[in-house]
């Protein structure tokens, strides 16, 4: 591997980039950054991805053009939380989010989750995971972390996040928690809009602060930036990813945190609208980020290389911050990057799908009521529910093909209903109708609190003393706005995997024992 002395002011600054492009191949525009800009990581997204043979192609490309015009390997990196935040292919074992996780009860599952992860995302040539979230939920108006995050107070999210940690860095890849210094207590998602947290620094250390520092003290190596405001900390107007005092004085000095400190992309609306996304970089690296990712646009990369180099030569940024932050680069690179051919034989290999199935049905949680036992061929039961659609930026597509109450209806040769994500006054009358001939209706609730017709539906049904076992597969808070009797489950993410876990809760064959890790 090369050292810093043998590299040019731009291939320094390159090493310091992590883009994306928006196909399943190289695009030309990511081979000329490559080529003409030394740029010397990648970000990889759904729509990179269709296969794991595909996947693992893909990066093996991606790594010869590093190594064949920056003399380095790469980072491949990847945003693979689990859960509603999973870009590896169908074909990989793609485990539960982290508050399933944490509702199991069982510290082991999350240090379990991280392992098979990172087995397969090595596998593949993926050597750095964006993983795990270390936000407290603190607020559940949150749009963008709620059920990414571990739960609601600090011990949880410290013991369970840690355990992801070090089952990804014992498997062999790199992790970098988020978002630095919080990003749980916001009502605004920074991917469409700037958030603002007004909050001390000794109101951080009570609450946000805690589960960073802990990792921090069990070895973390890598940490991400958040695009908030912060006014009663950093009173200059930047965000989080933009202000010296947060992510130097506050992260690297007062806290002691000496390893890679990496932006969330400089693409999402809290920079690009409010900033600039090539300024963003620019204030990125002086405020102290050591890797920064813009994650679309090989454009705004070279603009955003060009200034840092404007600035160097003007003396407004001294190259001594960015030698100090390639250094680590390569380090970290000297101990994750290993170029190998890619073991197909490991993701998605029956031992992780087995183990995988076990822990998610540790994951569900029996929130209110009793269970009802659903028996295949029951002709009193009803399963009615909506497709679910993808509600934030960060969270993966959504696999349109698959609903809810078909695939339960199926399974159970049961009567199904499928109703729009918001139903009216006019389905919510054909529903309750056509509910009058069945005992028993399950419905699967996805996002209601933002989807009221789904409340409406499901209030009517327990008002008409309808047995009801409502089922929420996104944020568990939308049990809480239901009232009456009922049976109330949370099953956290809209996927087949999910289903299949509900699967033997449904039919009795086990009892949920999991514990929601928030107040509702």
């Amino acid at each position: 591997m090369r050292t810093i002395e043998e590299m040019s002011l731009r291939e320094k600054i390159g090493q310091m980039f992590v883009t994306g492009f928006p196909s399943t191949e190289m695009s030309p525009e990511l081979k000329e950054v490559i080529e003409q800009y030394k740029i010397g990581n990648i970000i990889l997204f759904s729509h990179n991805i269709n296969n794991k043979y595909q996947l693992g192609g893909l990066v093996a490309e991606l790594q010869q053009w590093f190594t064949t015009h920056a003399g380095i390997p790469g980072f491949i990196t990847i945003d693979q939380e689990g859960g509603r935040v999973t870009r590896m292919p169908k074909d990989a074992t793609n485990v539960a989010g982290a508050m399933a996780i944490a509702s199991s009860g069982r510290p082991e599952n999350a240090y379990a989750a991280g392992r098979i992860t990172a087995r397969e995302l090595k596998a593949l040539g993926i050597n750095f995971n964006l993983a795990p979230v270390m936000d407290v939920t603190s607020n559940a108006l949150n749009p963008v972390i709620n059920i990414r995050s571990y739960g609601d107070s600090v011990e949880t999210v410290s013991q369970y996040g840690i355990q992801m940690m070090k089952g990804l860095l014992d498997g062999g890849v790199m992790s970098s928690l988020k978002h630095f210094p919080g990003h749980g207590d916001t009502d605004v998602d920074s991917h469409i809009g700037l958030p603002v947290i007004n909050k001390t620094v000794e109101e951080l250390e009570q609450l946000e602060l805690l589960p960073f520092k802990a990792a921090i003290g069990q070895g973390a190596q890598a940490i991400m930036s958040a695009h908030i405001l912060f006014p009663l900390i950093e009173r200059s107007g930047v965000p989080g990813t933009m202000s010296y005092t947060i992510i130097t004085e506050l992260l690297k000095e007062k806290l002691g945190f000496k390893g890679l400190v990496v932006s969330d992309c400089l693409e999402m609306d809290a920079i690009k609208r409010y900033y600039g996304t090539a300024k963003g970089a620019l204030e990125a690296v002086k405020a102290g980020i050591d890797l920064v990712f813009i994650s679309h646009t090989p454009a705004t990369v070279k603009e955003a290389v060009h200034l840092i180099e404007e600035a160097v030569a003007a003396g407004d940024l001294d190259e001594a911050v960015i030698d100090a932050a390639v250094a680590k680069i390569l380090a970290y690179k000297a101990r994750y990057t290993h170029v190998g051919e890619p073991d197909y034989g490991i993701v998605g290999c029956e031992v992780h799908r087995r183990a995988n199935e076990l822990m998610r049905t540790e994951t569900i949680c029996l929130i209110k009521g009793e269970t009802q036992p659903v028996q295949a061929g029951d002709g009193q039961v009803l399963f009615v529910g909506s497709y679910a659609y993808r509600t934030d930026l960060a969270s993966s597509s959504v696999n349109q093909e698959v609903s809810f109450p078909q695939y339960m209806g199926e399974h159970f040769a049961a009567a199904y209903e499928l109703i729009s994500i918001d139903p009216d006054e006019e389905q919510i009358s054909e529903v309750l109708q056509k509910a009058e001939g069945y005992k028993h209706v399950v419905i699967g609730l996805f996002n209601a609190r933002e989807n009221t017709g789904q409340l409406a539906l499901v209030q009517k049904l327990v008002a008409a003393n309808c047995k009801v076992t409502a089922i929420t597969l996104g944020r568990p808070y939308d049990l809480a706005l239901i009232e009456g009797g009922f049976c109330g489950i949370a099953a956290f993410e809209y996927t087949p995997d999910a289903f299949k876990s509900l699967i033997p809760i449904l039919n009795g064959e086990i009892t949920p024992a999991a514990s929601i890790t928030i107040q509702l």
